[in-house]
């Protein structure tokens, strides 16, 4: 969420920026809110001064009671309760004005970074590197769910019956294998000087509207009937939301933590052919990391942020790529954001296996995430969150690069401690 001062001293860049993201329908909220904060502002002070002549006519009464002028005191009592009735109603209409000027910034997107590539969806990310060669074997290599199905390893016609469409039983090895990367991403992030922290599965929904657009809750989270909770869609959710209407001293940042969580969320859209079995599911268990610190220092850490996923992946012999996303493919919240892209040669291509962004201080602000500096003085922190991995999809691109054509998977040395010592998997049927 934009400072509602820099929308009123800036509407032609906020305007531009809304250009940018290809979201035109939007322009007409930025004189809008300009607008009701103008009244906003006039009944404010209208109200002040209301006040003030309240408190004024208070003490006048008390001096003409004093004196035994009664009559005149009964008709200051009047302008008071005049002034105190005007005042509240002042008071609902600045409550009103407030509540639409909040719904409104809540829908106007950040301001984007000045390095975003300009395009309208994601079919105008731009490449950035490629880390490791992406190699097609000799031989075909069958579908994920058919890997798996070769070691005994999924079972999705049971999860049908028993939650529907979008989940899965993993079994035996490859449940294993899951639980290992699980575990090894873990104490990579450790390795890196991360807090290992495991969070809460449901949040308030004052922590969902804090942390994503309106638009993302939608097609996203699962509400508890009956309840005012949610389960989250990623532990950046919880991660965030656990410094919600706090003050950081300056000394305590940034602060840097990595957690695990199951997923949860519908989907909701197209599922072609590539995105049956594991890969767009309902259910699913992620190793997440997030960082809050000070606004200078947040395109340091986004760098570091997408280098840790890259850095692991290349431990699991899985070459990847990183794709910048344009501003049409940026959340409202999101200045900057990196997918990490997984080869798959099956394909023959890359898919995205985990995102790195940087959301400024848009998440603290709706949080009132604050820093108190050195000199006493407060801002608004910035957060950032990017995805350490995200099994089951990220077996997709473990199983088709580490598949040799005997059917076995080869498990990579930094792997092998937490399948305790195997060097393969071997295929039972």
């Amino acid at each position: 969420m934009l400072d509602l001062k820099f929308v009123r001293e800036n509407p032609e860049i906020v305007k531009q920026n809304i250009k940018n993201k290809f979201q035109d329908s939007k322009l007409a909220l930025v004189d809008e809110v300009i607008e009701l904060d103008e009244q906003n502002r006039a009944a404010k002070q209208e109200g002040d001064a209301l006040r003030a002549e309240r408190n004024k006519l208070s003490k006048q009464i008390g001096a003409l009671m004093g004196q035994g002028k009664k009559e005149e005191a009964e008709e200051m009592k009047r302008l008071v309760t005049d002034a105190s009735d005007h005042l509240a109603e002042l008071e609902k209409t600045e409550g009103e004005l407030e509540e639409k000027i909040k719904k409104i910034m809540m829908t106007i997107p950040n301001i984007i970074d000045p390095s975003v590539p300009i395009g309208k969806d994601d079919s105008e990310n731009v490449e950035v590197e490629r880390y490791g060669e992406p190699v097609v074997p000799d031989f075909d290599i069958p579908y994920h769910t058919e890997i798996m199905e070769s070691f005994d390893g999924i079972d999705l016609d049971s999860a049908r019956k028993v939650a529907g469409n979008g989940f899965y039983y993993l079994m035996g090895d490859i449940a294993r294998l899951h639980s290992s990367v699980i575990s090894y991403a873990r104490d990579f992030m450790i390795g890196r000087g991360f807090t290992y922290c495991i969070p809460p599965f449901m949040i308030r929904s004052e922590v969902v509207t804090g942390v994503m657009s309106f638009a993302e809750m939608d097609a996203m989270m699962y509400k508890i009937e009956g309840e005012d909770l949610y389960l989250i869609g990623t532990s950046e959710h919880s991660m965030i939301g656990k410094f919600i209407d706090t003050i950081l001293p300056e000394a305590k940042l940034p602060q840097t933590l990595t957690s695990y969580s199951p997923c949860f969320r519908k989907e909701k859209g197209a599922h072609g052919l590539e995105e049956r079995g594991v890969y767009r599911i309902h259910q699913f268990e992620k190793q997440e990391m997030i960082v809050v610190c000070k606004p200078e220092e947040s395109m340091d850490w986004y760098e570091k942020l997408w280098q840790n996923t890259v850095d692991l992946f290349r431990t699991l012999d899985v070459p990847v790529r990183t794709l910048e996303c344009c501003s049409g493919d940026l959340a409202d919240l999101k200045v900057k954001s990196v997918d990490v892209e997984a080869w798959s040669p099956r394909q023959k291509k890359y898919f995205e296996v985990g995102s790195c962004s940087n959301l400024g201080d848009a998440q603290a602000r709706r949080l009132k995430i604050r820093v108190s500096g050195e000199d006493g003085k407060k801002y608004f922190a910035h957060t950032l969150n990017n995805t350490v991995v995200a099994p089951p999809r990220m077996l997709i691109a473990f199983l088709e690069n580490n598949l040799q054509a005997d059917g076995t998977v080869k498990i990579p040395e930094a792997l092998q401690p937490y399948m305790g010592g195997m060097k393969a998997l071997v295929p039972k049927k």
